[in-house]
Order: C-alpha cells, then structure tokens, then sequence
C-alpha cells in the first residue's frame, strides 16, 4: 500500500512530462530576442489565447448559421447575419478608435473587459445556438464589436512593449503568427467540442476567454503609459483654443502658451506624406477583397464545388490555401523587414490583381486555390508593411492611436467586401473578376503615391 502513492505519483510526473516541455518551449519562442523582458512576449500569448477563444466562436456560428441548413436558406442567414451585426459594427467601428483614446492608462483593463465580455456572450449564445433563434445575433454583434476593440488595442500596444533588437514589422509578425498557430489548433479542438453537441465550442470558448482576462492584468504595466501620447486623426483638427478644458493644470497652460504664439494642429493620418495615406488606401482594398472571397467563396463552393470535388473538400481547399497563405505573408514579412514597406505594398497589390484577373480568365479548382492563398500572403505583407510605415512616418506622441483608427478602417474595408460577396450572383468567372476590380481600386488610388514616396526615400528609416 506505500508503494502506491508513489507509483501514482511517478505515472502523473510521466503524464506531465510532454505538456510542461512543449510549454517550455512555447515560452522560449515568444520571450525570444529581448520579448521576454520587454512585456512582448506575454502579449504574444495572450493574442494567441485571443485568437484560440475567437476560432471556438467561429466555429460555432459556422455550424449553426451556414451549415446546417440548405443553400438557399444559408445564403439568407448569412446574410441576416451580416445585416444584424457586421453592418451595426460598420457604424460602430469609427466610435471605437476615439472611445479607447479617451482610456489610455487602462489599456490592460480594456482588453481584459473584451475577453469578460466575449466569455459572457459565449454563454449567453450557448443557449440560443442549438435553435438557431434571432437572439443569438445581438449576441454575436457584441463578441464582433468585443474582439475588435481587444484589437485596436492590441495594435497601440505592441510600440510600448517593442524590444530594442525587434523592429515593429518583426514584432507584429510574431505575434500574427502566434495568433494563427493558436486559430490552426483550435480549429479541430472546437470541431471535436462540436461532435458532442452545438454548445460545447461556445463553452470551450468561455473557458479560453477567461483565462484571456487574466492574463491581460498580467501585462507590463507600461501598457497603460500615455506618456507623450495626443489623439491621431484622419484628417487635420482646427486650431485649439485657449479656453480648451484639461484636466492637467501645467497642460493647460502650456496649451494656452502654444496659441498665444500659433494655432496649433495636430498630426493626423492624412498629415504625415504620401505613403502611409497611399497604404491605406492599398490596404482597404486588399481587406475588402479578404471580405469579399470569405463570403463569395463559401456560398459559391457549397452550390458549385469546384470539378471533382465535394463542397466540404473545396472549402477545406480554399480554406487551407488562404490560412497557409496567411502564415507564409506573416513568415515573410520577417525575412523582407529590411526592404521599404512602400514597395512591399505596391508588389502585393500587383500580384493580387494578376491572381484575380488570372481566375477570372482560367476559372476552376487551380485559380481559386491560388487566389486564396494570395490573398492570404498579400493581407498578411501588406498589414504589416503599413504598420512599418506608422512606426517610421507618424510621431511617437500620436502613434498608438494611430494604430487604433488604421485597424477600424481596415475592418470598415472588409465588412463593405463581404456585402458585395453575399449579394453577387453565385458565378465563378463574374465573382473573380469583380474580386479584380476590388484590387484594381487599391492600385489606381495607392500605387503612385506609393512609388512617389519610395523614391523620395525617407532620411532616417525605422524599419529594420
């Protein structure tokens, strides 16, 4: 009888062995080159616990909203879905930027407040999932509007908690990549959740958020630092007054100092030269053609799979093809940090426009597993390139918030995608050629002033 207690606790050391190496491990690779000391290295895992918990929840509206019924009436709840939530965000995304610049010294808390409140709704939509019933679209409106301001966040985060050896490039790559390593393995964990009934991704999904609300408080606690930092706008503010309320008597006063001598304005997005403007326009484009493919894509495939195949096996195809192309944009984005984002961003926009107009021409299983994937590479490169050119070209004092307000455009860019894929006719050749004209948008607006820029050159460029 001794020798069992001791035997048992041999066979759970053994047992605990694999998982505690391979957390070893992850926790060398996100707290490598200087990560760990910075604070990047735990933001790293909280995104990666983010991106775990987001995949659950997509995992389960998939199921309930797109496959569980037949086309027709999938093509309607989807489209119900994107009426009732992402087109309410569309008006909500310009809101978000501005309401997180007015909590700068509590960026910990605002993320930890998105994953309550997306732990909270997994709950509440586990009881509305199984019926499909319009309560479960409110519920979805606000884990949509919760994610994106963890992700906005996010975004005017990563500049504070940036080692001295990473460039900002290198560090939004490894913290994508951590995030699609975390959504590629809970993936088939929230499949298997959902083999034992249509609840148990959402409360897969409770679980992952709330261990995302911890973690969040377990960041640095420069993240809630607003030192130096003023609000970033898209276009120019008129002069401030002297009689502009502030809290900080001394601010105040060197605000009345400054309009006495001038007016002041203050940098915006549209203030700062052609590329990051140019980038913009190039990465709305390059979002609103992600958005499109996503919705198009699934109901094209399911009524029309591609020759051969199954539906289930042409969205497993497309579905790979854009997340592996994804990984590999992120991937490279490391290796190309060294080149000049404006260039990065103008090849990208040319080989999406070529892809899509190559599948318009020469439709079938081939073009569409190359479109998908190019879009993956080309969002993923062209994301982190204009985050490149925020870090270079806008001021320290204005940078994080204007992370804030490229994010809520990007998101504005792929909900306006997705409507134009859910109302197109369900036909190859017209979808890729209008997937074209997306691109197409992007390289009329973006791709002069880009190469402008680039030849201008910038006399003391940040990006490493």
């Amino acid at each position: 009888m001794p020798g069992k207690p001791s035997g048992l606790r041999r066979v759970a050391r053994a047992l605990s062995r694999p998982p505690a190496a391979v957390a070893r491990r992850i926790r060398r690779a996100t707290h490598a080159e200087g990560a760990g000391e910075s604070g990047l290295g735990k933001l790293i895992e909280l995104h990666a616990v983010n991106s775990a918990g987001d995949m659950l929840i997509t995992v389960a509206l998939a199921s309930t909203v797109f496959f569980s019924v037949p086309t027709g009436e999938a093509r309607g709840r989807v489209a119900l879905y994107l009426a009732v939530t992402m087109a309410p965000f569309a008006i909500l995304a310009p809101v978000i930027g501005p309401l997180l610049d007015r909590v700068p010294h509590g960026r910990r808390a605002a993320m930890a407040a998105a994953m309550l409140a997306r732990a909270l709704l997994a709950l509440t939509m586990a009881t509305a999932v199984a019926t499909g019933g319009l309560e479960l679209y409110p519920a979805a409106l606000g884990v949509l509007v919760s994610s994106k301001a963890y992700g906005v966040v996010r975004s005017a985060v990563v500049p504070r908690l940036l080692p001295p050896r990473i460039s900002l490039v290198k560090a939004n790559s490894r913290v994508t990549l951590a995030g699609l390593l975390a959504t590629g393995a809970a993936a088939p964990a929230g499949a298997g959740l959902h083999a034992l009934g249509a609840k148990w991704p959402l409360y897969g999904a409770f679980a992952v958020f709330i261990v995302g609300t911890f973690l969040s408080f377990s960041l640095d606690h420069k993240v809630d630092s607003a030192k130096g930092e003023r609000p970033a706008h898209l276009v120019r503010d008129a002069p401030r007054g002297r009689g502009r309320e502030r809290t900080n008597r001394q601010e105040r006063a060197r605000e009345q100092t400054r309009s006495q001598d001038r007016p002041e304005r203050r940098p915006g997005l549209r203030t700062v030269g052609s590329s990051v403007l140019s980038a913009l326009f190039a990465n709305s484009s390059l979002r609103a053609l992600s958005g499109f493919l996503t919705f198009f894509l699934a109901f094209l495939l399911r009524e029309h799979p591609l020759g051969g195949l199954s539906a289930a096996v042409s969205l497993g195809l497309a579905g790979v093809a854009a997340g592996a192309g994804n990984a590999l944009g992120t991937a490279l984005g490391a290796l190309l940090r060294s080149r000049g984002p404006e260039l990065i961003i103008t090849c990208v926009l040319l080989c999406a426009l070529a892809a899509t107009i190559v599948a318009a021409a020469f439709y079938g299983a081939v073009a569409v597993t190359a479109v998908a994937a190019t879009a993956g590479i080309v969002q993923a490169l062209g994301k982190l390139s204009l985050d490149a050119l925020i870090q270079r070209d806008m001021p320290e004092e204005v940078r994080t918030s204007a992370f804030a307000r490229s994010e809520t455009l990007m998101q504005m860019s792929w909900v306006a995608g997705g409507a134009i894929g859910i109302a197109l006719p369900l036909v190859g050749r017209l979808g890729m050629a209008v997937a074209a004209g997306l691109v197409a948008a992007g390289v009329l607006t973006a791709v002069r002033g880009l190469l402008v820029a680039a030849r201008r050159g910038t006399p003391h460029p940040r990006v490493a």
